[in-house]
């Protein structure tokens, strides 16, 4: 809708729409999608999420290559954004260490994708090459859209290239890449959400192996419509989370600030801290080693990274609510 109405009403016009109702609907959504019983019945949810994810990075991209080429010249500077306050742009810089935290979440569902795959090949070696090719593909794809995407627009650049309008024209291009974006969001909620209801199902089960409530499954029969069985116990948990998380966002419209204070809170405990200690524990690396030195200082550095990209983030998100409130 916005990038329609700049293009009818000009670049510089207001178009301000109202955000909580299509926060709202992508709920609804979402609470239909968490019907889907676990991530072993999710692939195609997964590959149509991806095609998504690569179109509009394509589009973001070459948008980006173009309008440095239209400039002329790189925008901005290698000291990057230029800030009155010294203070402000430390801020900056810890809310960066946030979003670049977020940039490789998939620590959080890897176990959960491991356990859907078949072997032989042994499962861990089928994901240590799959997780190579992701990290390689997502870093490629990062680094040319931030690097061109601020060589494009300097310190004017937007925290998100498309949604955020550093791009107008062609508008049409601009849709299909944002129609992308909303389909790969939806598809993105439910792949890192499985770990939350799996963990959630298991341990309710066990702890009330007799609940009809949490263990009965029943079917239902709706026109036009496939019979399909329902748990209660799922369906009022994940009904909840979702509304709970749309009410954050709700509250909360800050994009990048958000992204970076979650990046944050998974960073170091998901991604470093135990895949380390179990390192550890696996390996018999003694104490005191070098090897147990190098991994200790770096799970410390990773920690600090972690700290200071929270409170940049958390910063960044009462900055923003206190100056919505203005």
């Amino acid at each position: 809708m916005r990038s329609n109405c700049y293009h009818k009403e000009g670049h510089q016009a207001p178009c301000r729409y109202e955000a909580n109702i299509y926060m709202v609907l992508f709920g609804v959504v979402q609470i239909v999608m968490s019907f889907i019983p676990d991530l072993h019945n999710m692939a195609w949810v997964s590959v149509v999420a991806a095609l998504m994810s690569f179109t509009y990075s394509f589009i973001g991209l070459g948008l980006g290559i173009s309008t440095v080429i239209k400039n002329g010249r790189i925008m901005g500077s290698i000291t990057g954004v230029q800030k009155a306050k010294v203070a402000d742009k430390i801020w900056l810089i810890f809310q960066a260490l946030g979003d670049i935290s977020f940039s490789y979440p998939y620590s959080i569902i890897l176990l959960e994708i491991q356990d859907t795959l078949e072997s032989p090949p042994p499962e861990n070696q089928t994901m240590k090459k799959a997780s190579m090719v992701a990290i390689f593909i997502t870093t490629f794809f990062y680094l040319c859209c931030g690097c061109f995407g601020y060589a494009a627009f300097g310190d004017a650049t937007p925290g998100n290239l498309l949604t955020g309008f550093g791009f107008f024209e062609p508008y049409w291009l601009i849709d299909i890449a944002n129609v992308c974006i909303i389909i790969h969001l939806v598809g993105g909620y439910q792949i890192y959400s499985q770990p939350i209801y799996s963990t959630a199902d298991r341990w309710f089960t066990k702890k009330y192996p007799n609940s009809g409530f949490v263990n009965n499954f029943h079917k239902v029969k709706l026109p036009l419509l496939p019979s399909f069985e329902i748990n209660l116990f799922r369906f009022c948990f994940r009904t909840s989370y979702v509304i709970s998380t749309t009410g954050f966002a709700i509250l909360f419209p800050y994009f990048n600030s958000v992204l970076g204070l979650l990046g944050a809170i998974n960073f170091w405990p998901l991604a470093i801290y135990f895949p380390v200690e179990m390192y550890f524990v696996q390996k018999k690396v003694g104490a005191w080693t070098r090897k147990w030195i190098v991994l200790r200082i770096f799970s410390f550095a990773c920690f600090l990274v972690t700290m200071v990209g929270f409170v940049g983030s958390f910063e960044g998100i009462i900055s923003e609510k206190i100056r919505g409130k203005g």
